[in-house]
């Protein structure tokens, strides 16, 4: 299981700008706000023209001649300064995966302590959509120790837990530490660039992992998407600077 949320894409004005320094055309840029008149980006510089309602709505847009000059400057590195943020909710065996990719430039976590803590554990905290009927009764098996544990930790009075052979708090807490299955799922906030979908993009194709491929079809409804998806799959386009 894999939840994305919260995304924000930004950096395109300043990267426009910064890959047109290098030839000094920055009068060929037309890109620009959608709105009426004569004053907005024209609905024949949007590259979004033929999907658009037409509705004016005052977002910033992309225009053809800065995309088309994106999609040949294929190796320039200008892909690392459009960020994404986002808030991924996914288990820990794919967070493993997620630094060995090296996709992230920053992930926030909840801290684990304060999370076990927090409530009482339940099947939905965990991925396990592929569990059969034995390995799920396993899984209810974790979920209830857990829930013990938590309840000693939360409720821990030094006083009831004199009796030689009781758990000491700290004791608790590595019940539950490492106990805790993979598939526990964990929010995390990150930070990423076009750059470093770009390259990992084609690394995810026929990915065992179902959270891979639920990330790879996040990453192909991006913004813009081609400007990853085209120079991972080799696309050149023919254009004037």
């Amino acid at each position: 299981m894999i939840k994305i949320e919260n995304v924000e894409v930004m950096g395109w004005e300043h990267t426009i700008r910064g890959i047109r320094n290098t030839m000094g055309s920055w009068n060929k840029s037309d890109s620009g706000i959608c709105k009426g008149g004569d004053d907005g980006i024209g609905c024949e510089n949007c590259v979004n023209c033929d999907s658009c309602a037409h509705a004016y709505d005052h977002s910033w847009q992309l225009g053809k001649a800065d995309h088309d000059l994106m999609m040949r400057l294929e190796d320039a590195g200008y892909r690392r300064m459009i960020t994404v943020n986002l808030d991924i909710t996914a288990p820990l065996y794919w967070w493993k995966d997620f630094y060995t990719y090296e996709v992230g430039a920053v992930a926030d976590s909840c801290s684990a302590m304060s999370e076990l803590a927090a409530k009482a554990f339940t099947l939905d905290d965990f991925s396990c959509e592929h569990l059969d009927i034995r390995t799920i009764k396993v899984l209810e098996d974790v979920v209830n120790v857990l829930n013990d544990y938590m309840t000693l930790y939360v409720n821990y009075n030094a006083d009831d837990f004199e009796i030689k052979g009781c758990p000491s708090k700290e004791g608790i807490w590595w019940q539950m530490i490492q106990l805790l299955p993979s598939s526990y799922n964990q929010k995390r906030t990150v930070m990423l660039n076009y750059e470093t979908l770009t390259g990992v993009y084609p690394m995810l194709k026929n990915h065992e992992l179902d959270e891979w491929v639920e990330f790879r079809k996040w990453i192909e409804v991006l913004p813009y998407s081609e400007i990853i998806i085209g120079k991972a799959m080799g696309i050149k386009h023919d254009s004037i600077l």
